[in-house]
C-alpha cells in the first residue's frame, strides 16, 4: 500500500505526455487498495473461518472484499434438460432457473432492443427488497417480503405495480419447484440488469430464504435526500460512498412516474433502456429538455466523497469500469440480510449473454422525442418499442 500512495501523491504536471493516464491508473489502484481494506463481510461470511467455507462462499467472500470480479461469462447455451416438472429438469437445481430465464428475457427485450418498463422494474424491485436492512437491524433484507407481505403497500414502492404482478405470477408457477420469492426478485435484477444492452452479466447465485415478516421502514433514500443522508444510509448497510455511486447510475435506464407526475415518463437520461454511462456526465450538465434529473442524484454528483468516482463513470473507460464496480455492488446488495450465503449455489449460467456493444436504429425519432416532441411516444418509449417510420 506505501508504494501505491507514494505514486499517487507525486503531482503530474510538467510529466511526459501520456504519463497523466499512467498516474491516473496508478491513483485508481491506490483508492481500490484502500477501499479494499475497509470493506466488511456480511450474514455468515463474518463469522466463518476460511477453513469452513464452500467453493461458492470463498468465491463470494472475495467479491465482497472488492478482491475478485462479479461478472462472468459462463453460459449454458443447450436446451434445458426437460420441462421444468421432468425427472432430469428436477435433477439439476439450475434447470428451473433456465426456463424462469428464458421467461424474464422475453419480457425484458423491447422490440427496439432496449430493455422494457418491466426490466427497469425488476431492478427497482431487487434494490428496495434487499436494502430494506442496516447493520443495525435484526431482520430485512433480500428475503422476498416486499412481495410476500404489505411491504409493497409503501409509498417508497410506487411504480412498481407491473413487475410485481408479473413476479408474483411467475412465483406461483414455479414455486413448486422449490423457487423462492427472494431468489426469484434477485435473480429477475441480474436478468433484467443483463437484458439492458451494455449491462454486466452479473454472478447470481441462490438459496436465499423468504420471510412473512415486512422489512424496517425508513431505509430507502427519497430524492429529495440530501448526499450526506444518502452516504449514511447506505454505510449503513455496508456499502460504502464509492459502491453507492455505482448503484445509483441504474438510474440510466429509468424513466420515471412518481418524482413528478406532471413529466411522467420522462427518463433520467438520453439513452432510457440502455445500461451506458451517459448518465453520470448528463447529471452534471445541461441534458436535452425530456430529461428530468433526481435532486438527490445532482447532489451525489457534486459531493466531494462522490463527485470523484462519479467523474470516473464518465471518462473515457467509464463503461467497463462502471460494469465492474456495479456488479460488485449489486452483489453486496443482493446478499444483505441473507444468513446462510455459505449455502448459496450457483446458477449464473442461465442468464442470457451480454450484449457489449448496442445502437438504437430509431435513435433519430429518439431524439427528437427527447427535446420535446411526440408525447404521445411516451409509452412506446417506456415499453421499449422500435420507433422507426413513425415520421
Amino acid at each position: 500500500m506505501a508504494s501505491f500512495a507514494l505514486l499517487a501523491s507525486i503531482p503530474i504536471c510538467g510529466a511526459h505526455p501520456g504519463m497523466a493516464d499512467t498516474f491516473a491508473e496508478v491513483r485508481r489502484a491506490a483508492a481500490k487498495e484502500a477501499r479494499a481494506d475497509s470493506k466488511q463481510l456480511i450474514g455468515d461470511l463474518k463469522t466463518l473461518a476460511d477453513s469452513k467455507l464452500t467453493a461458492i462462499g470463498k468465491d463470494i467472500k472475495a467479491i465482497l472484499l472488492d478482491q475478485k470480479d462479479a461478472r462472468s461469462s459462463v453460459i449454458d447455451t443447450s436446451i434445458p434438460a426437460g420441462n421444468v416438472d421432468s425427472a432430469a429438469c428436477k435433477a439439476d437445481l439450475c434447470c428451473v432457473w433456465k426456463w424462469i430465464s428464458y421467461e424474464m428475457t422475453a419480457k425484458f427485450n423491447g422490440t427496439s432492443g432496449r430493455c422494457t418498463k418491466l426490466a427497469r422494474g425488476a431492478v427497482r424491485l431487487g434494490f428496495h427488497d434487499a436494502a430494506v436492512w442496516s447493520t443495525s437491524t435484526s431482520y430485512g433484507g433480500a428475503d422476498g417480503s416486499i412481495l410476500l407481505t404489505d411491504e409493497f403497500s409503501r409509498s417508497d414502492n410506487n411504480g412498481l405495480d407491473a413487475i410485481s404482478n408479473q413476479m408474483k405470477t411467475w412465483y406461483t408457477k414455479y414455486k413448486p419447484y422449490g423457487v423462492s420469492m427472494a431468489d426469484l426478485i434477485q435473480m429477475g435484477a441480474n436478468i433484467a440488469t443483463v437484458v439492458c444492452p451494455l449491462g454486466p452479466r452479473i454472478r447470481s447465485f441462490v438459496g436465499r430464504k423468504d420471510n412473512a415478516k415486512a422489512g424496517p421502514t425508513g431505509l430507502l433514500p427519497a430524492e429529495t435526500d440530501s448526499a450526506d443522508a444518502i452516504i449514511k444510509l447506505f454505510a449503513a448497510k455496508t456499502i460504502d460512498a464509492h459502491d453507492l455511486v455505482a448503484l445509483v447510475g441504474a438510474h440510466t435506464t429509468s424513466q420515471q412516474h412518481f418524482v413528478n407526475t406532471s413529466r411522467d415518463g420522462d427518463p433520467q437520461d438520453t439513452t432510457p433502456g440502455i445500461w451506458d454511462v451517459a448518465f453520470y456526465p448528463q447529471t452534471q450538465k445541461n441534458p436535452p429538455p425530456r430529461v428530468l434529473k433526481f435532486r438527490s442524484d445532482i447532489k451525489l454528483s457534486q459531493d466531494s466523497r462522490t463527485v470523484g468516482e462519479w467523474n470516473e463513470f464518465s471518462g473515457s473507460n467509464g463503461q467497463d469500469h462502471w460494469n465492474e464496480d456495479y456488479a460488485k455492488a449489486y452483489t453486496r446488495l443482493s446478499l444483505l440480510g441473507v444468513n446462510n450465503i455459505n449455502d448459496l449455489k450457483e446458477c449464473t449460467k442461465v442468464l442470457p449473454a451480454a450484449r457489449n456493444s448496442f445502437v438504437s436504429e430509431d435513435q433519430k425519432v429518439l431524439d427528437m422525442w427527447l427535446q420535446g416532441q411526440f408525447n404521445q411516444l411516451n409509452d412506446m418509449v417506456d415499453n421499449a418499442i422500435m420507433l422507426t417510420g413513425l415520421t
